[in-house]
């Protein structure tokens, strides 16, 4: 029995894998289709193909490893390490939770640089219902060094940045920068298919999306867009049409060929994103924007 048992296993786990795989080739289909007509540079069939195939290795470790059963491996930081070194806060997107940052973590700690997470909950309300959680980040990241944090945020994370930055005048005096990691600035073409409050927030053009701009004009003609880099990709699976993930004014800064989980991971997004907070600079001098 034992070895029949455990064929029946690794078979429910191979079957899992290759739905999981199936699913994603449809998302990545439907990603090129729509993409043919933006403006984003247009990625090659190889791109294509290796977006799927680094989306199939990374995003089952997020989803069925880092989240359910490590996410409070790495607790947040207590104190700086350097007082003189802001803090980061990470914000997670659309049914993750802080366990998605472990590898971020990581490299928080070997620099000294402290940070604070959280986990954006309900975890199906609205993006309005997290701007209390953020507000509480920054107030616990800035108690760390007196310093304004910087935000870094993944996917649906960005926008409840954004609210929270157009919650009160006073937001964005607070932080640094923010930076954004496949955020669904405006919008993403996948949305249509939510009901989910949140997920139908990310829908183009929706009621929520055009609230959110107009409180962002409201409160400073330009929203702030010069304290946003936005990272983007042209094989993004989940947020597309690429340039979405983009927003007039910011440093907006193209990887191509990486998928929407990855891209969190991304060497050079982690790089430049971690050698900006350490400078403090807007960018290094090496970067240009896309």
């Amino acid at each position: 029995m034992a070895p029949r048992s455990a064929g029946w296993a690794v078979a429910g786990v191979g079957v899992v894998f290759l739905a999981y795989a199936l699913f994603l080739a449809i998302e990545i289909v439907a990603a090129f289709v729509v993409n043919r007509d933006d403006t984003a540079t247009r990625a090659t069939a190889s791109q294509w193909v290796g977006a799927w195939w680094q989306e199939v290795r990374v995003a089952p470790r997020v989803f069925a490893w880092r989240q359910p059963f490590c996410w409070r491996h790495l607790p947040d930081s207590t104190a700086a390490v350097d007082a003189a070194q802001p803090a980061v806060i990470l914000v997670h997107g659309f049914v993750c939770n802080r366990g998605f940052w472990l590898p971020w973590m990581k490299r928080l700690r070997a620099l000294h640089v402290p940070y604070v997470s959280l986990n954006l909950e309900p975890i199906f309300g609205s993006i309005d219902e997290y701007v209390p959680l953020i507000d509480a980040a920054v107030v616990r990241a800035t108690a760390l060094t007196g310093h304004a944090p910087t935000l870094i945020c993944h996917s649906m994370g960005g926008l409840a940045a954004r609210a929270w930055l157009a919650s009160a005048p006073d937001a964005a005096a607070r932080i640094d920068k923010v930076i954004t990691i496949g955020t669904p600035h405006r919008g993403t073409w996948l949305a249509r298919f939510s009901h989910l409050n949140n997920g139908r927030q990310m829908r183009h053009g929706c009621d929520w999306q055009q609230d959110l701009l107009a409180h962002e004009l409201l409160l400073h003609p330009q929203r702030n867009a010069d304290r946003f880099v936005c990272w983007y990709s042209n094989t993004d699976n989940i947020v597309f049409p690429a340039s979405t993930a983009t927003l007039p004014g910011a440093d907006n800064r193209l990887v191509p060929g990486a998928a929407h989980v990855a891209l969190a991971f991304h060497p050079r997004v982690m790089g430049e994103s971690l050698a900006m907070v350490a400078s403090g600079a807007s960018s290094p001098s090496e970067c240009t924007a896309s």
